[in-house]
């Protein structure tokens, strides 16, 4: 992909444009990478531990940069972000982890209104905001209690109402149904489809073959940092 098509592809949610990513131990994470992500779209990230998914992770968060080529995220090109202007970013790129990442200290209703409570909302917005995410998240009467009192596929639906907070574009879902039996999993990902029928870019790292195959969903795969193939998804088949 030239520069001159990176230009071409200016609505587009994510741009990768060549894109390389060399760790300072001579690591090569992703080796001239490009693909392009539609507003709206979801898109499965296929590879093994290794393959670069979680490098991509970082450079949409602009937690790294690229070597070389070009990132661009909802139009911004990355590399012209200022330190000052990241916050911005992030707002833009929810993340929810596989570890979930939450606090066990605070009750499900603290954990995803602390994000709130960051981001400045006044307090009778925030508490419709944190109420709308709870009903969403299938969390709604879960609120008052703590994470040691939730199952695993409930914590990652704690982890999925604090990333959707700041109302992002993107969500990056980073093997969210690598904790989880077949049944919970498969509720997650039927959860993070609704999601993006409302609108959110969804981008979901996995390496569960199986879980790919039964969506149809687009699916790049990713293999020691090359890109290796870009399937298309199947319109109206999935399950």
């Amino acid at each position: 992909m030239s520069l001159m098509l990176l230009n071409q592809n200016k609505n587009m949610m994510i741009v990768f444009d060549s894109v390389t990513k060399k760790y300072g131990t001579g690591t090569v994470a992703l080796d001239s990478v490009s693909f392009v992500v539609e507003p709206k779209e979801f898109v499965i990230l296929q590879g093994h531990s290794g393959s670069g998914k979680t490098t991509i992770q970082k450079l949409l968060l602009k937690e790294t940069s690229p070597s070389s080529g070009q990132l661009k995220v909802d139009g911004d090109t990355l590399d012209k972000i200022s330190s000052k202007n990241l916050p911005l970013l992030r707002r833009k790129v929810g993340v929810i982890f596989q570890d979930f990442r939450i606090m066990f200290d605070k009750t499900v209703r603290e954990n995803v209104a602390l994000v709130l409570d960051i981001l400045g909302i006044e307090k009778d917005i925030a508490d419709h905001r944190l109420e709308e995410l709870l009903v969403l998240t299938g969390l709604s009467g879960k609120g008052e209690m703590f994470p040691i009192q939730l199952s695993g596929g409930e914590l990652q639906r704690v982890a999925i109402a604090r990333a959707l907070a700041p109302e992002p574009k993107i969500i990056f879902a980073d093997e969210p149904t690598g904790n989880l039996d077949d049944v919970t999993g498969k509720a997650i990902v039927e959860l993070l489809m609704q999601i993006n029928d409302q609108g959110t870019t969804i981008l979901m790292a996995t390496h569960d073959k199986h879980l790919v195959k039964n969506y149809h969903l687009r699916t790049i795969e990713l293999e020691r940092g090359k890109l290796i193939s870009d399937l298309p998804a199947k319109k109206n088949d999935q399950t």
